[in-house]
This record gives C-alpha cells, structure tokens and sequence, in this order.
C-alpha cells in the first residue's frame, strides 16, 4: 500500500486506487483530467442533447423522480428540473461532514460521472474539480442520508451559488465563497442535478477514508503488539513459520512474519523465548486475529476499489454509434460497499478487543511483573490506570457501532424504493470505528513504552522497539509521577493516523506484509 500523503497529483481518466482518493481528500493532492475522461464526458453530453432535442422519455431527464417518474416534464421546464432536485434534496441534518469528507465524495462525483455513461457537461465537472484545487468546501450535514442524494444535494447547492461552503476554514454563503476563489455560480442542464446526487458516491468515499484508516491501524497492531509481547516476555515461538503452514491462511502467516521480523534482533525476547511454556491468547494468538481482520479489510478494499472504477448512476446512457439507448437499472443500490463497512466494523472492532487485553496485562502487576498501573510511587499516582478506563469505554462504542446497518430496510418514495440498501450509515459508522480503534492502539503503545522503562537495562529491545521509543521520548518523557495523559494519547494517536508508526517500522525492517 503507498503512502497517500506521497501522492501530489491525481489525473482522472484511468484506473483509480484508494490512496489517490485520500491523496485528493485528506492531503490536498491536485485533479486533472485526461483527454480520454473529457471525451468520454463530451460523447455522453452529446447523447443528451440528440435525445432530448427528438423528445425521447428518459427518466429524471423529463420525467419526475422516485414514484412520481410517471409525471412528464416539458422541454421548457427540464432546467428547472434539475434545479429542483438539488433544492428538494437537500435534506440532510446535523452535524457537517467533515471537509476531507466532502472531498472525497467530490472526488468520487468527478469518478463515477466522468466515466461516461450519465450525460453531464463538462463543465460540470471542471467546476468540482476547481473547487478541490482551490480549496472549496460545500457545507454538507451528514445525517439522513440511506445511501445517497441528501449531501450530494446540499454539495452541487453550491454550483448554482446557493447553500454554503468552507474557503480556508471560514463558513460563507455560497455565491461569496465561489468569488473568494474566482467562480461563478453555473446553471443546470437537463439530466445533471439528478446525475449529481445519485450513485453510491458519499458511500464510496466514506467507506473508502474509513477502510484506508483502518488498513493501516491493524499494521500498527502488528508492531504495537509485538512491542507488548516482547515487554512482557512473551514467547515468539507461537509465532513460528511451521504452525503458520499447517493453517495457511496468507493473512495469518504474514502477520507473523511481521511480528517475527519486528522482534527477531530483541535481547529481550530471545531471553525470554522460553519464560512461560504457553503465553495467554492476547500475546499468542495476534497472527490469527489480525490476520483475520486484514483479510476481511482486503476483501473490502478489492470491492471499494471496484466500486470507485464503476458507473453508479441511474439511468445510463449507453451509447452504439451515433445513438444509444437510456437504461434504468439499480446501480447507485450501495450493498456492496456497505456490507463490507459493516464486516470491516466488526474485524476492527476485533483488533480493538485484543488490544485492550493486552493492554489491561501491562498495567495489571499481577499480571505484568511491573510495578502498578506502570508507576513507581503508585497510590499517591495512579499512573496509567485510566486510559484502560478509555479504552473500555471506546471498544463499548466499537462493539454498539458493530451491528450491521445493512440488514435494515425501511421504505421510501412511496414504495418504488420498498427496499433501501442503508450503505451510507455502515461507512459512515465505520468512519467513526476506525478513529476509535486508532485511540486504542495508541493507549496500549502508551504502555508499552511506560513498560519498557522498567525492563533491565542489560536486555536491549529491538531494532524496530528502539526506533519507536525514541521518537515517543521525543513529545513523552518518562511517567515517574501523574501527569495530564490527554496529550500523549493524541500525540500517539497521531503517530498511527499519519501512518509515521509503519514507515517507522519499516526503515528498520523493511515493507510490513
């Protein structure tokens, strides 16, 4: 997996992977279109015009939406049509999303719609485009959506210079934030306020920034964990390559690997390799749980990344030479990336529940040979007591946000949508599971580091230990008396978020598998 932070520029047109997503989203990397994508968008806008100019039906185009597509729409009304959409649409409520959110959905409108098959402008496009390069952010409240249309609504408001939108962090109408970066409002044509809020775009995005998060926290479980297995003279035998081949899960194998290779130059657990004959399942079985989460985490990465390479709108225009033909279908129905937000909940959810055991083994003496809750004077200090209290409290989150969204069903548009998908709500939680899980991990290599004060000075750990506790000792020193824990927690937070954890990891040992 590169490192999306690396990636400064993203040329649409080709086969997109989910770290260009996250490059444009989260780290400001600029779009550019292909003459291919301009084409194919300029072929599809050509489809529309000839259509409509015969008067063809075509639903959303001059037809109404949802149930009342029965209702036909004169050729005078079909740009007020459009417009209607967005104002009728905008529905959604609470709290904003987040601007890397709304990024990303962007990102994947410019995606789904500038593969050629939905009849927008290109004009169009080049506008979401200059938003993302100028740094314009449409407002979009991120609550009521079922899997699509409410933000995207709110989102292509600002196009026409209505709603409102961020430029540099300020909330402004949308007309003055469109001039603060030298635009001017636009006007709909027929099919493109539809075009613009259908589709699984919203979903795809979400799922995609969430599952990008939650990828790199279960390689930071790998060295997190190994440092705690090695602190508490665990045994790396359980790690051994002859039990991975006899159970030849990939996933499981090569995360042994990594804890093998994380440890493999550590006085410490050499000396310790034979301490106890049998370790407990949170230091001996890491292999098989992460493992097993990085499975279901591949498998949903291969389908977020097919979702972000397909055409989800409704209709399609499918063109054959000159002509073509309109076809309604149920592509923007998002079951695939939101069965596969809820499953990748539930193997975060996984790691989580395994760290924090861990975790509670290195502040517990009974347990960890180490003085109290990590702390020499402990009583008069509580030492790291209670960051196991967040981390109870955050897997309690975890395991209420793992319930699936997607097996619920509740109708809409007077039963022409008698079944609903409920895609946006699984990714949308699995936002929030994957910013939880990256909290636990940090609290657990809060105590790992703490620990590692107290192992004796003649073992030194390994080469990977090393290189992270220096650069812990660099914002956290040693805690020899209490001090305010929320800082270092969102510092180590940070370190795993920003992805710094594994890239330092692997300066030292090479790619993590």
């Amino acid at each position: 997996m590169m490192h999306a932070q690396d990636i400064k520029r993203v040329v649409l047109g080709g086969e997109m992977r989910i770290e260009q997503l996250v490059a444009v989203a989260r780290y400001g990397a600029k779009v550019e279109f292909s003459k291919a994508y301009c084409e194919r968008v300029n072929r599809s806008r050509n489809l529309v015009d000839k259509w409509t100019g015969e008067g063809r039906v075509m639903y959303g185009v001059n037809t109404g939406f949802g149930a009342l597509c029965t209702q036909l729409i004169s050729a005078e009304e079909m740009r007020q049509l459009q417009r209607n959409i967005l104002l009728s649409h905008a529905v959604s409520v609470g709290e904003p999303l987040s601007v890397e959110a709304v990024r990303a959905t962007m990102f994947m409108i410019l995606q789904n719609l500038g593969l050629g098959y939905s009849g927008v402008r290109l004009r169009i496009l080049e506008m979401y485009k200059e938003f993302l390069n100028r740094g314009l952010t449409p407002f979009a409240p991120g609550e009521g959506s079922v899997g699509y249309l409410a933000p995207e609504a709110h989102m292509a408001l600002v196009l026409l210079g209505e709603g409102k939108a961020y430029v540099n962090g300020e909330l402004l109408p949308a007309k003055e934030a469109l001039g603060r970066v030298g635009l001017e409002p636009v006007d709909l044509s027929s099919k493109e306020g539809l075009a613009l809020v259908n589709g699984t775009t919203s979903v795809t995005a979400l799922g995609a920034l969430a599952l990008y998060d939650m990828i790199k926290a279960a390689k930071s479980a790998d060295i997190v964990g190994a440092m705690t297995l090695e602190v508490l003279k665990g045994s790396v035998r359980a790690y051994d390559d002859r039990l991975m081949r006899i159970r030849p899960h990939e996933e499981q194998r090569k995360t042994a690997e990594n804890i093998r290779t994380i440890l493999k130059d550590s006085m410490i657990a050499k000396h310790y390799e034979h301490y106890r004959l049998q370790d407990a399942l949170s230091l001996r079985c890491m292999s098989q749980l992460h493992g097993a989460a990085k499975k279901t985490f591949n498998d949903a990465l291969r389908t977020v990344e097919t979702e972000m390479n397909s055409c989800c709108d409704n209709p399609i225009l499918w063109p054959d030479g000159d002509d073509g033909e309109a076809i309604s279908g149920g592509n923007p129905d998002s079951s695939y990336v939101g069965i596969e937000m809820d499953s990748a909940c539930i193997a975060a959810t996984a790691i989580a529940k395994m760290s924090e055991r861990r975790n509670y083994r290195l502040v517990n003496s009974k347990l960890s040979e180490y003085p109290p809750f990590l702390v020499r004077h402990a009583g008069l200090n509580s030492g790291l007591m209670i960051p196991q209290y967040t981390q109870a409290g955050l897997l309690n989150d975890m395991k209420i946000l793992s319930h699936p969204a997607t097996v619920d069903n509740i109708p809409t548009c007077a039963d022409q949508e008698d079944y609903v998908a409920m895609g946006y709500n699984a990714a949308k939680k699995a936002g929030r599971v994957a910013d939880k899980l990256e909290y636990v991990l940090a609290i657990e290599l809060l105590s790992a580091y703490q620990a590692h004060h107290f192992v004796d000075r003649q073992l030194s750990p390994g080469t990977v230990t090393q290189a992270v506790l220096a650069r812990i000792a660099r914002q956290v020193p040693p805690i020899e008396e209490d001090i305010y824990l929320y800082p270092p927690i969102q510092s180590l937070r940070e370190l795993i978020h920003s992805g710094e954890l594994i890239r330092l990891a692997e300066e030292k040992m090479g790619p993590l598998m």
